[in-house]
């Protein structure tokens, strides 16, 4: 038998999306945050996020904040998390849809530079959070990490060539932990992500390293 709608058991909710948006800047994973201008937590920083419309999907909720809070457009987002505790906002009961992206740092320079209410905090150096933030973005880090060995979700933070120093070097930074450089090129070139483009890189001081791409995978 259905359940009954009973107003005084299952009171009104809303549903908010979170934006966990992360790069890579000066060798350390970072997270974009904006400074909140009302209350609650009125002056503290937060992960992007706003309200879904009633007649919004989560996914044209999620584009739309993407824009309006971090003035980019057409990024692909991943629905990471639902984050639901009953206390998590003071205001009312509201659930959180978490959706997580990696971008290239080059990608947020036009929007950190467009708004003094943005900016990347490194994952290891975070400041106070609003709400449940930190969890979110604890969750997402952790995702994240876990993904590394399985899914080629590293290559959206390189160029389009890149060496596999600079492979290494993301990989790292996500880790936050040093890899051993044999090793680490071995099981690269092992998964078939990657190949070769016959080129080199210029410009450098030291020999030339080969330029690699992401191989194209069959459909």
């Amino acid at each position: 038998m259905p359940d009954t709608y009973d107003p005084a058991a299952f009171p009104p909710l809303a549903v908010t999306v979170d934006l966990v948006l992360m790069t890579v800047r000066e060798g350390r994973l970072a997270v974009l945050l904006q400074r909140r201008s009302e209350d609650p937590y009125k002056g503290d920083w937060a992960l992007p996020g706003g309200f879904v419309g009633a007649a919004e999907s989560l996914d044209a909720a999620a584009q739309r904040i993407l824009a309006d809070k971090a003035g980019l457009k057409g990024a692909w987002l991943e629905q990471l998390y639902s984050f639901g505790d009953p206390a998590r906002d003071p205001r009312m009961r509201i659930v959180t849809i978490a959706y997580f992206a990696l971008l290239p740092a080059a990608d947020l320079t036009a929007p950190l530079a467009a708004r003094t209410d943005l900016t990347l905090a490194p994952l290891n150096t975070l400041p106070p959070l609003a709400f449940d933030h930190r969890s979110i973005v604890d969750h997402a880090a952790t995702r994240l990490r876990g993904k590394l060995d399985y899914a080629p979700i590293a290559f959206a933070l390189l160029p389009p060539r890149f060496t596999l120093r600079a492979l290494q070097d993301v990989h790292e930074a996500i880790l936050g932990t040093p890899l051993g450089k044999p090793a680490f090129r071995r099981r690269m070139t092992d998964t078939g992500w990657i190949e070769g483009t016959g080129e080199k890189e210029t410009g450098g001081a030291f020999r030339p390293a080969e330029l690699y791409r992401v191989r194209p995978q069959p459909s």
